[in-house]
């Protein structure tokens, strides 16, 4: 049930981030095999506002969300890029019935975020790095159309303070002391907190017993009331 719970919270955050500048969809039903995409999210314009940092770097093209609270396995990418082949099938016969050429561009690109990944999962997928996109960001076989941010890896800076927020541990707790410090100005600041306050109020619902889980709960407890309050 805590696993659904941060499910939850991913899309809704990323949705809430996102949605003023494209159109998002959560749970999007690939109808083949009634599958889900987590967030698939195709952007208005390419030029995404500098405030969304890494984030809107990732999403300046049709893309596929799919965040993981622990480490991914290779049997979920796998069934991740087998959502992308699906939606590509489903794009290219409503091109074919429309007799319009799709373009590569027009296809979604597939991002997992997980906390981390080992060394084994990422040359095993052909993953590597490159120096215009940065520590953290591994990108498979460009005709692949998929890279995978390993949150924990992400440089401490600004620009990555979005995603990682979606880490774990001290990763996590490190981002939201982040947040607070936040000018009251930030265009994301209140939505960020109002996502956190939701998370906390859900796990603590549950009554976690996972250390690291109900450390979260006492440190989120606070935020959204002082947010609120100012």
């Amino acid at each position: 049930m805590t696993r659904f719970i941060y499910d939850e919270f991913s899309k809704d955050y990323l949705d809430e981030l996102l949605s003023a500048y494209g159109k998002v969809k959560t749970a999007k039903t690939v109808a083949s095999e009634r599958r889900e995409i987590d967030v698939y999210f195709e952007p208005y314009s390419s030029e995404l506002p500098e405030s969304l940092g890494l984030l809107g770097k990732l999403a300046s093209k049709p893309c596929i969300f799919e965040p993981y609270r622990n480490p991914v396995k290779s049997q979920e990418i796998r069934a991740c890029l087998g959502k992308l082949v699906a939606i590509e099938g489903e794009m290219i016969r409503e091109s074919n019935r429309q007799k319009r050429y799709l373009k590569e561009d027009e296809l979604p690109y597939l991002w997992i975020l997980t906390p981390t990944a080992s060394k084994a999962i990422l040359a095993g997928f052909g993953a590597k790095t490159y120096p215009e996109w940065g520590e953290g960001i591994y990108l498979g076989a460009n005709l692949l159309r998929m890279g995978i941010v390993v949150i924990h890896r992400l440089p401490v800076t600004p620009s990555t303070l979005l995603l990682r927020l979606l880490g774990k541990g001290k990763v996590q707790t490190r981002a939201i002391e982040e947040v607070e410090s936040l000018a009251e100005d930030n265009p994301f600041k209140s939505v960020i907190l109002a996502q956190l306050y939701n998370l906390q109020q859900n796990l603590f619902r549950q009554q976690p017993t996972n250390s690291e889980t109900q450390e979260l709960v006492m440190r989120l407890a606070p935020l959204y009331q002082q947010d609120r309050a100012k």
